[in-house]
């Protein structure tokens, strides 16, 4: 079989002999110690580079390149054979793969909390079946705080080099029997296609254009036409040496310009890409970039990338975990020197023995071996997610302090409460009042309603169990992310839309009914300042000053707006005050600390929290005292003179960062009690009916 291409000549020398010897070049592994260098400093948090994540986009155009080279060559020479090229792709990935797979699948079972092995299980089936950039997009975006807790999140641009691998040689054989003239042109329309995508969807989905092959096909297709000669090397000294300095300039302006506000991958991945290539392109051998990538400890650490991306990922998560915090600078100059350690240890004793014809492994055992450990690994996978991230593997006290984390009540679960993913009641339903009860059932006529977001869900136990005993009901309106403000511009964070149609619901109900007594709750903090708490789930560091800036001017107005619409109809207001923010994951931090025998006293200092509240303190308070409102505060019957409770009778107060347990939100009705009191109807009233 034979593919009419013209391939660019080498200057480096060619070492052995056959179809599955490539020309060898110093540069390209210094090219990749260019790429991993910059990941593994911009992952262990080593100020100056910001951008290092760019360093994958390099590796995509290194891969389409060494790969696309190989396949041409033997197609050309009519020896391909998908059997061996998978062969070499096995003994090229699965050994370390597997390996850190089995080194971190150890580390999770002791080290990660239920739900985070739950997600690490099924992040181990994914990665074991080259599909973990598939699950990775659909459970979060790659800078969001649980990524940066998953041992197993950088096994993602392996998924997207096999799937590419698995359509590439098929898709150049069917070029080379039926357009064979047309390869270039046909790789080149895909890689446009792909590259106009990835910028059309990084404005739909980030999370999907950063993720899936199909919007990331383009850099690996840009390595490939290289491969197939499309350019023309430059022949002379100066403008291969020229080009490759360019190369290396603009790897380097995306490392240190770039941060993790960048809009990315789309166009901004051009420039680490178009320097990867003008490298590769430029074949130099004399000039300063060149030297510099020829050098003997470039050529090294580029041998040992692979294992060293491998590697490096996971013990930085699972530092991360037994610290409990981010790293610190010293703790991350260890973590790259731990790093560059196993990866050198890999390379030689894990990687080394695999490659290469004499190689002691024959291809039907490596076959057999691979397909083993695939299904062991699948299998494990669906064991510990079926069983919920094994919990039996916790001591008692832990697994009671764990269990904490699913304490939550109705008011916090469809169909009472609605969010993104769980619908809850219709728009319809809400203006006529088809909305969950609160107190004692029976009353035709809702005395009160509660308004809010998920803080309002979880506060609702406390009202509820206060409206039982005063002996009037009323009505939850709760859904997530959707503070009480209608009309307010939300960011990011939530969708505008969606919460204005629940919020104008909500707001036709009450003046409809004329309801006397209406609680605002929400996550104040979290909207007048944009932002949540520093490191808010895995762990949290009193040492991050908390987000203080203000950004309140839209909800003032709003909130302004409301209380003065809502107390002309004559309708009371009470504005709850937010529960303090306790940056971590409670049950998890406690259940931790349970079991390495530290403090379980893991709540932010008071005068952390007061800082953090003072703004939506202040606001509330100044527009209560404007209409008349009450506020309601449940932080002194939280916190003490020097710090907040984390556990109480042994139990965690929060089932995660800032929503309260149902069970410790209940022990709060005595602080609605007296509002409630005020709107119950007297005895006369209640026996007229009206």
């Amino acid at each position: 079989m034979n593919l009419v291409l013209r391939r660019p000549s080498s200057p480096a020398p060619t070492h052995g002999h056959g179809p599955d010897v490539l020309a060898y070049r110093r540069d390209i592994d210094g090219l990749r110690a260019l790429a991993i260098i910059p990941v593994v400093l911009y992952h262990a948090g080593i100020p100056g580079f910001s951008g290092g994540f760019v360093g994958v986009d390099v590796f995509f155009v290194i891969s389409g390149f060494l790969m696309a080279s190989l396949i041409s060559n033997e197609i050309a020479q009519g020896e391909f054979s998908l059997v061996r090229f998978y062969e070499r792709r096995i003994r090229r990935i699965f050994p370390a793969l597997f390996t850190v797979l089995i080194a971190s699948s150890i580390a999770a079972w002791l080290l990660l909390m239920p739900t985070e092995f739950a997600y690490f299980a099924r992040s181990l089936k994914a990665a074991a079946l080259f599909t973990s950039n598939i699950q990775f997009e659909k459970e979060s975006g790659y800078f969001d705080i649980g990524a940066q807790m998953k041992p197993l999140l950088h096994t993602w641009s392996l998924a997207v080099e096999e799937q590419f691998y698995i359509l590439f040689p098929l898709l150049l054989m069917a070029v080379t029997r039926f357009a064979r003239r047309h390869a270039a042109l046909i790789l080149a329309g895909l890689l446009v296609v792909s590259f106009v995508a990835s910028a059309w969807m990084l404005f739909q989905s980030q999370a999907e254009a950063f993720y899936l092959l199909q919007f990331r096909a383009w850099e690996l297709l840009l390595g490939a036409l290289l491969a197939l000669g499309v350019v023309s090397m430059p022949k002379r000294p100066e403008m291969r040496a020229g080009l490759a300095a360019a190369g290396v300039l603009f790897i380097a302006i995306a490392i240190f310009g770039f941060n993790d506000k960048t809009l990315f991958p789309g166009p901004a991945a051009l420039l680490p890409c178009l320097g990867a290539a003008l490298v590769i392109h430029a074949r130099d051998d004399r000039g300063v970039a060149s030297r510099l990538l020829r050098s003997r400890p470039m050529v090294f650490v580029g041998l040992i990338s692979y294992s060293l991306y491998l590697w490096h990922w996971p013990i930085i998560v699972f530092s991360r975990e037994m610290t409990g915090r981010e790293l610190s600078l010293p703790q991350g100059g260890v973590i790259v020197a731990a790093s560059l350690a196993a990866a050198i240890i890999s390379w030689r004793f894990i990687e080394q023995p695999f490659r290469g014809r004499g190689s002691l492994v024959k291809r039907v055992p490596l076959f057999a071996g691979a397909v083993a450990v695939v299904i062991v690994a699948i299998g494990l996978g669906d064991y510990v997610a079926h069983h919920g991230g094994v919990p039996d593997r916790l001591s008692a006290d832990a697994q009671k302090v764990y269990a904490s984390t699913y304490d939550q009540s109705r008011f916090s679960l469809p169909p009472c409460f609605a969010d993104s993913d769980r619908p809850g009641p219709s728009e319809a339903d809400i203006r006529a009042g088809k909305l969950c009860p609160l107190g004692p059932e029976g009353a035709t006529k809702p005395s009160f309603l509660v308004w809010g977001d998920s803080h309002s869900g979880a506060m609702a136990p406390a009202i509820d169990a206060a409206a039982a005993q005063v002996g009037i009901t009323g009505l939850l309106a709760a859904h997530a992310s959707c503070p009480p403000l209608p009309g307010v511009q939300l960011t990011a964070h939530g969708d505008t839309e969606r919460c204005g149609k629940f919020n104008a619901a909500v707001r036709d109900l009450i003046m409809s009914q004329h309801v006397p007594l209406v609680f605002l709750a929400a996550y104040w903090p979290k909207y007048v300042h944009d932002a949540e708490m520093p490191d808010e789930g895995p762990y949290f560091d009193p040492s991050v000053p908390p987000p203080l800036e203000d950004r309140s001017a839209s909800i003032v107005q709003t909130l302004d707006s409301l209380l003065a619409d809502l107390t002309r109809q004559g309708t009371r207001v009470v504005l709850i005050s937010d529960v303090p923010e306790m940056g971590r994951y409670m049950p998890e931090a406690v259940a931790k600390a349970m079991m390495q025998g530290t403090s379980t006293n893991v709540a932010p200092p008071l005068d952390y929290i007061e800082k953090r509240q003072a703004l939506p303190h202040a606001i509330l308070s100044r527009l209560a005292a404007k209409y008349g409102a009450t506020i309601i505060d449940p932080l002194p019957a939280i916190c003490g003179i020097v710090r907040c409770d984390a556990v109480r009778n042994g139990l965690p107060l929060y089932k995660d960062a800032d929503h309260l347990t149902a069970t410790f939100a209940t022990t709060l009705s005595p602080l609605y009690i007296p509002a409630l009191s005020e709107v119950r109807p007297s005895p006369t009233t209640a026996g007229t009916g009206h």
